[in-house]
């Protein structure tokens, strides 16, 4: 039974405005606070919140397990630590990907992201976007390498049916993900060549960092990468989901995914070698489209219906959710998310119902926290 984890992003944001807060360093003083006044059940005085590259947003990491629906219960109950933490800070969190309101995001202190607002300027300035990944264990870098090689065609539907982020700097942009725009824009992000063996990917990595463009192989932002902290492989295509179970969805799709790549590996059935260049389009249609209108198939890179592009993921990975026993969660978590929609259409319903922009931020946040 392959492990998973899940990283989520969260934005912190005044209870009544809605407008952004860069208060993450006394969210996370009251976090450490809390650790050492309440230890675990095992005598640990730590939390699972981090800063991240704005003062904006604070991260979290859940611990691996194997069922879903402990990872549901460890999702709802960091989000409620979370909100606990930020409201000491005078914040609440909520899980949106953008801020929908106007913002001049704060780079968090420190000498990596003092660098990273040196070598990058703007994209580092404006880079307020809350992902969620997603760690499935491997049992070697050279599975994980397979696994990357044949997951590819179908990262940019996780995109899709994760998208969360419609609103920009006060405007709607139009897309259903623009996180996955604005994530773009870094130098090392996206899809990526078809690598063939460990030994290639780690060349890759190194001479990347060799150049100096980039500063350590954190900087690693491929759409799907091997861990540099953990026996996993990471895909992070996803905005950070409003609900809590959208995640937990996720979380078992990617296990599939990983799952059947795998044993198409074992049985030597090589990777599709789609063109990276389809892969950037795909990656932009999802975006662009979310759950509201065409994507590109990932079997033959051909518009479709998002109905069908998610259809083809799950038959694609229903044997291995069977076998994990995430078959009726996977379909039933797919028919919800096609009948209520994702978090950009959620965003957006509550603005054409006559919410002002704050109100739609402080309504998400709200739902952040609903079990």
């Amino acid at each position: 039974m392959r492990s998973v984890g899940m990283e989520e992003e969260l934005l912190l944001v005044d209870a009544e405005s809605g407008a952004p807060l860069a208060v993450s360093g006394a969210m996370l003083a009251a976090a450490e606070r809390s650790a050492w006044q309440r230890p675990d059940t095992n005598g640990r005085q730590d939390h699972e919140f981090e800063k991240e590259l704005q003062k904006e947003q604070v991260e979290f990491a859940t611990k691996p397990v194997t069922e879903m629906g402990e990872l549901q219960e460890e999702i709802v109950r960091i989000r409620g630590e979370a909100a606990r933490h930020a409201a000491s800070a005078g914040a609440v969190v909520a899980a949106v990907a953008t801020s929908p309101l106007a913002v001049r995001p704060s780079l968090s202190v420190g000498r990596r992201y003092r660098w990273l607002g040196e070598q990058f300027g703007l994209t580092a300035q404006e880079q307020l976007t809350c992902g969620c990944h997603v760690h499935v264990s491997v049992a070697s870098d050279e599975e994980g390498v397979a696994v990357l090689d044949r997951v590819r065609p179908w990262l940019a539907v996780l995109t899709a049916m994760s998208a969360n982020s419609p609103f920009w700097q006060g405007t709607d942009t139009g897309y259903a993900s623009y996180r996955s725009r604005v994530w773009n824009r870094w130098p090392s992000a996206g899809p990526v060549d078809v690598f063939g063996s460990a030994d290639r990917y780690h060349t890759l990595v190194r001479e990347m960092i060799d150049t100096g463009v980039l500063r350590d192989e954190g900087m690693i932002y491929f759409d799907a990468r091997l861990s540099a902290t953990y026996p996993t492989v990471e895909v992070r295509v996803a905005d950070v989901c409003l609900d809590a179970c959208t995640p937990v969805l996720l979380a078992a799709l990617v296990r599939g995914l990983v799952e059947t790549a795998s044993r198409d590996w074992q049985d030597g059935r090589p990777p599709d070698r789609v063109c990276t260049s389809l892969l950037r389009l795909a990656s932009w249609r999802a975006g662009r489209s979310g759950l509201d209108g065409p994507l590109l198939h990932p079997g033959t890179m051909r518009e479709t219906s998002a109905e069908d592009a998610v259809d083809v993921l799950y038959q694609h990975v229903r044997e291995a959710l069977k076998d994990f026993g995430d078959e009726e969660r996977v379909r039933e978590g797919i028919a919800r998310l096609h009948e209520r929609g994702n978090g950009a259409r959620t965003q957006r319903r509550l603005h054409a119902d006559g919410n002002g922009l704050a109100s739609v931020v402080t309504r998400c946040a709200e739902l952040t926290v609903t079990p």
